[in-house]
């Protein structure tokens, strides 16, 4: 009997509804469902006065799952799908997103279609599209004080009530620059429509092999959002005398410090989205978003 997850937002009462009823049609359709909470995903935010460990991005892979689950099934929202890359990605596991949040960008299905979704199910039919991950480290000398795996960005920036702060930015092989703002982002494509996006970086389609740099409120007209190949790993020295705080897909993150630095790498787990039809990145976005819809009014020719 081929085995599947089933990973549920259990803080929203419609998302563990939805999941009684997923769990009877993935079973009455020959599955074994293994079932967990998203919030084994969620890192949470470590105590500036407490020492940081580093205990791995693959932390948060279930005891329950291995290389033998066949897919996953996330019921939630985008924050839901956030945490389940970090339970999923590390195995490979596929996951199909079936949104009972708000937005709902990175759906794939919703409740409506659930007969359809079941219909493709059982005759395994889906395709793969693969999304970058990006694996996020503090380091401090050779020691890793902190590590998690990231599907859209990581932000670092300055504390609420202190100055802008001063980064030194090293891509790859490239010489280091220096960046006067009040935090940085890097971001994935997939990452490229969020807190990114906010900040004034361009929105990229997921199959581009690249990251990008985005500024925060940056003290200098010069300092605008780049664009890179993810094979560059890319390392950020705080040059600031006050602690920063680091956040990694708005719910993971630490302090970081004056001699900390942040090391950014491209990771080999990619995360494996289920598609069960064409995924159309521009319709999502013109839905989502309201990219490209016509916003002047054109006259009535009759």
């Amino acid at each position: 009997m081929p085995r599947v997850g089933l990973i549920v937002n259990d803080g929203k009462e419609l998302a563990v509804k939805t999941a009684k009823t997923f769990q009877k049609k993935l079973e009455d359709s020959g599955f074994e469902v293994v079932r967990v909470s998203s919030s084994g995903g969620l890192l949470g935010f470590i105590n500036p006065d407490q020492y940081m460990s580093s205990q791995g991005y693959n932390s948060c892979v279930p005891d329950s799952f291995d290389s033998s689950v066949l897919f996953a099934v996330v019921l939630g929202g985008d924050g839901t799908v956030l945490s389940a890359a970090r339970q999923t990605a590390p195995l490979g596991i596929p996951i199909l997103t079936v949104n009972t949040g708000h937005l709902g960008f990175l759906a794939e299905a919703y409740l409506s279609d659930v007969d359809q979704i079941f219909k493709h199910l059982v005759a395994r039919e889906w395709n793969i599209e693969e999304r970058t991950s990006l694996v996020v480290s503090v380091m401090r000398g050779d020691q890793c004080r902190w590590e998690a795996l990231c599907l859209n960005e990581m932000a670092l920036h300055r504390e609420p009530m202190t100055s802008m702060c001063h980064f030194e930015i090293s891509v790859g092989r490239h010489a280091p620059v220096d960046i006067s703002a009040d935090g940085v982002i890097l971001s994935t494509p997939t990452g490229s429509t969020a807190y990114s996006l906010s900040a004034g970086g361009p929105v990229i389609t997921p199959d581009c092999p690249v990251l990008q740099l985005t500024p925060v409120s940056p003290h200098s007209l010069a300092s605008r959002a780049l664009v890179f190949s993810n094979e560059e790993p890319v390392t950020v020295f705080p040059a600031t005398p006050e602690r920063l705080m680091m956040v990694v897909d708005g719910s993971a993150g630490c302090y970081v410090w004056p001699e900390d630095r942040v090391l950014i790498r491209k990771s080999d787990h990619p995360v494996k989205f289920m598609r069960l039809s064409d995924h159309e990145f521009f319709q999502v976005l013109r839905n989502k978003l309201g990219w490209g819809l016509p916003h002047v009014a054109k006259p009535d020719k009759t």
